[in-house]
C-alpha cells in the first residue's frame, strides 16, 4: 500500500516548491496548540504560525466549536441579494476596533483578493468621479502583495514575477520610508492610490521601517488627495504588537486590507474595508458606477463565525498579556543574538517588531534563492522546531499560545543552527 507521501507525489503539487529534487514533504496528521505532529507522533513547534495565520494554535477547541455550531445552521449562501447574521455581526465588530474611520466591509476569500479589491475600489473611484487622469499607483521597493496578476504588479519586482513581467501593469515604486531618506515629491496629480504594509514588509525580507517617516509619508499622500491603502494581511490582528500596524502612526489609511490571522488560520477569508468617503463614489443611480466584484464564497458564514471567534480570543486580556510576553521574549533574543561575540560575523540587521523577530545569515547574497534557508529548515525540524526562511532571512513568528519555554525552544534550536555555520 502506497504511504501518504508516495500518493502526494503523484499527485499534489505544492506551493513555492522547486519540483526537481525536492524535499519529501512531511505527512502531517494532526495540530495541537502550538505543535504540528506527523504521522510518526514526531512534534515540530510551528515557529512561523504557518505561514503566519495560525494566530491562536492548531485545533483551537473554541473556534472549532463555533464552525461547527455554524456548520448545523448554514454553511453557504450567495452574498448578493442575501445576508446573514455573521456577515453582518463581523463587519460591524471590526469597524468598532480597526485603525481609521472606516464604514464599510467588503468581503473576499483571501489576502491577494482583499488587495484587488481595495486597489480596484481606489481606482474606480476616481473613474466614479470622471476623473480618468488619476489611474497611476504608489507602492514601495521591495514590497510584496501577493500572488495574482493585480497584486503581482504591485508587488517589487523579483523571482516572484520574473516571467510574467512584460504581463505585469505599471506601478511607480519609491523606497520605504526612512528617517534620514527623501519622501517620495510627486509628481502627484496622477496618482490614484498608495499601497504599503505598514511597519514591516514580510515577503520583502522582514523589512522594518520607520513610523514617523511613514506618518510623514502618509500625510503627504493625504495633502495630494492620494488614497491610502494599509495592506494588513500579515501586520493584522497583533502580529506587531498593537492590534494592527496603522496604529503606530497618526495618519490612518482610507482603505484596509485583512487576511491571514482574521480566522484564527482555520478558514480562508479576506476582508477590505473603507471610508465612508471611498464608498459615497458607488452610491449613485448610474449602474455602471457599481462595483463588480464578487467571489462564490464572498462572506461564507463557516469562515465569519471563524473570525468572530478568533476575535473574542484575541481581545481577551490574557492574550493581549500573552502578546506582550512573546513581544519581550523576542526584544531579549535580539539582544542576545546582537551581542554574542560567536555570531558577529555570522548574523546582520537584528530585529524585532512585537511578536516577530528576525535577522539575516552571512552566507553568500541575501535574496529568497539563497539556498541557506532550507539547510536552517533542515536543522530546526531535527531539533523538533519547524522554520521557514525566506533565503538568507530567519524569522521567528509563533503562534499567541507559545509559552516561555516553548519559544525558548526555539531560541536555543537557532543558536544551535548558527553554531553550525561556518
Amino acid at each position: 500500500m502506497a504511504t501518504l507521501i508516495e500518493r502526494d507525489k503523484k499527485a499534489v503539487w505544492h506551493p513555492y516548491t522547486p519540483q526537481k529534487s525536492m524535499p519529501e514533504p512531511i505527512p502531517v496528521v494532526k495540530g495541537d496548540g502550538t505543535y504540528i505532529i506527523d504521522e510518526n507522533g514526531n512534534a515540530y513547534i510551528d515557529a512561523i504560525s504557518s505561514w503566519w495565520v495560525t494566530i491562536h494554535g492548531h485545533a483551537n477547541p473554541y473556534i472549532a466549536e463555533k464552525i461547527y455550531e455554524q456548520a448545523k445552521t448554514l454553511e453557504q449562501v450567495i452574498f448578493a441579494g442575501f445576508t446573514h447574521e455573521p456577515a453582518v455581526r463581523l463587519a460591524e465588530r471590526l469597524l468598532e476596533i480597526l485603525p481609521g474611520n472606516f464604514a464599510k466591509v467588503f468581503y473576499s476569500d483571501n489576502g491577494s483578493t482583499a488587495v484587488e479589491v481595495g486597489v480596484k475600489m481606489a481606482l474606480q473611484y476616481w473613474w466614479n468621479k470622471g476623473n480618468s487622469k488619476r489611474n497611476k499607483i504608489l507602492a514601495l521597493n521591495h514590497s510584496y502583495h501577493g500572488d495574482t496578476f493585480g497584486t503581482m504588479s504591485l508587488s517589487n519586482r523579483s523571482v516572484f514575477t520574473l516571467a510574467f513581467q512584460d504581463k505585469l501593469f505599471d506601478v511607480i515604486f519609491t523606497d520605504a520610508p526612512a528617517k534620514e531618506a527623501p519622501l517620495y515629491d510627486g509628481p502627484w496629480d496622477e496618482i490614484a492610490c498608495f499601497i504599503y504594509e505598514p511597519m514591516l514588509q514580510g515577503v520583502g525580507s522582514m523589512n522594518m521601517y520607520d513610523a514617523t517617516a511613514l506618518n510623514k509619508l502618509l500625510q503627504q499622500c493625504h495633502a495630494h488627495d492620494v488614497i491610502c491603502i494599509a495592506d494588513e494581511v500579515m501586520t493584522g490582528f497583533g502580529r506587531t504588537g498593537k492590534l494592527f500596524s496603522s496604529l503606530y502612526v497618526e495618519e490612518k489609511p482610507d482603505i484596509i486590507c485583512l487576511s491571514k490571522g482574521l480566522t484564527g488560520g482555520t478558514m480562508a477569508l479576506g476582508v477590505t474595508a473603507c471610508t465612508n468617503n471611498i464608498h459615497s463614489a458607488y452610491v449613485d443611480d448610474d449602474r455602471t458606477k457599481t462595483f463588480f466584484h464578487g467571489h462564490s464564497f464572498t462572506a461564507n458564514p463557516l469562515a465569519c463565525a471563524a473570525a468572530l471567534a478568533s476575535m473574542d480570543l484575541l481581545l481577551k486580556n490574557d492574550c493581549q498579556q500573552q502578546i506582550e510576553r512573546i513581544s519581550r521574549q523576542q526584544q531579549q533574543f535580539v539582544q542576545q543574538l546582537s551581542t554574542d561575540k560567536r555570531f558577529e560575523t555570522r548574523v546582520k540587521n537584528v530585529r524585532s517588531i512585537g511578536t516577530i523577530m528576525a535577522f539575516e545569515i552571512e552566507s553568500g547574497r541575501d535574496g529568497y534563492l539563497n539556498t541557506i534557508g532550507m539547510d536552517v529548515t533542515r536543522k530546526a525540524l531535527e531539533q523538533g522546531v519547524y522554520l521557514r526562511p525566506l533565503g538568507n532571512t530567519v524569522y521567528i513568528m509563533p503562534p499567541f499560545c507559545i509559552t516561555d519555554e516553548q519559544l525558548g525552544k526555539v531560541h536555543q534550536a537557532v543558536i544551535n543552527i548558527l553554531g553550525t555555520i561556518d
